[in-house]
């Protein structure tokens, strides 16, 4: 609510003030001022759905199968039979590689990023690529928005131009913040999928044992165009174990 209520306030404050879209508006040149609340609207949407949605928590194989048909339970990731799963401590799942429990969400998720206050939500294997198009969305959106509330700026030295100007100014303000905030994200998370690594993995490397105990520095790196192309596009939950381990590893 609050992050909705904060989108369409600013969205509010650049259509009252004399901005290029108020001037649209105006001159009834709607096809811009419309496309920018489209895309207002996505963000809002997009939002909620990546907070809303499972990021990859773990249940037990009985739950887990409850409700499944064949084709379902045929996209299960299948484990290589040299493997041991680890359980977790709190919930004592089975905890397949690069997953992780969130304290905060009492549940393990699958390829475990981190859990953002922002969404309220872990970022995991399932809603980890809608996280990233959600930040490009909304880096679209305070870029224009950016420009805008510049456009409708300028600077008197009176106290009638502060108070007659004073949401435009907050806003400008808010979206500088949030403009720099989304665009580390957005490049800092684009760095990490290319390397096929997460938050965790990358910030913790030393104190994980998949990782501390690899000859390699990233065992699941394949390529630049290959992580990308399997984060984005693959339809199922990726089977890490058998990236990780070949074929005459000794079970681990």
């Amino acid at each position: 609510a609050a992050y909705a209520g904060l989108s369409w306030g600013v969205t509010l404050a650049l259509f009252l003030h004399r901005t290029d879209l108020r001037k649209q508006e105006e001159h009834g040149e709607l096809l811009q001022p419309l496309i920018f609340v489209l895309l207002v609207l996505c963000s809002v949407l997009l939002y909620f759905v990546v907070s809303l949605m499972d990021p990859g928590f773990i249940e037990s194989d009985e739950e887990e199968k409850v409700g499944m048909n064949e084709e379902q339970r045929v996209m299960m990731p299948q484990f290589p039979s040299n493997v041991w799963l680890r359980r977790c401590g709190y919930c004592m799942l089975k905890q397949p590689m690069r997953a992780k429990h969130c304290q905060l969400c009492r549940h393990c998720v699958r390829r475990y990023d981190h859990h953002c206050p922002w969404i309220e939500n872990c970022v995991g294997e399932r809603n980890h690529p809608l996280f990233i198009v959600y930040l490009a969305v909304q880096l679209v959106v305070l870029l224009w928005a950016f420009h805008v509330a510049w456009s409708g700026l300028y600077f008197e030295q009176s106290w009638e131009w502060l108070q007659h100007n004073i949401f435009l100014l907050l806003s400008f303000l808010v979206i500088a913040i949030f403009t720099i905030v989304a665009m580390l994200l957005l490049v800092s998370h684009l760095y990490l999928v290319s390397c096929n690594t997460t938050t965790w993995e990358f910030m913790s490397h030393h104190r994980i044992s998949y990782l501390r105990h690899c000859e390699s520095e990233n065992p699941f790196d394949q390529g630049v165009i290959l992580n990308l192309w399997r984060f984005f596009c693959a339809c199922r939950l990726v089977t890490w174990e058998k990236i990780y381990f070949q074929e005459d590893s000794d079970p681990v």
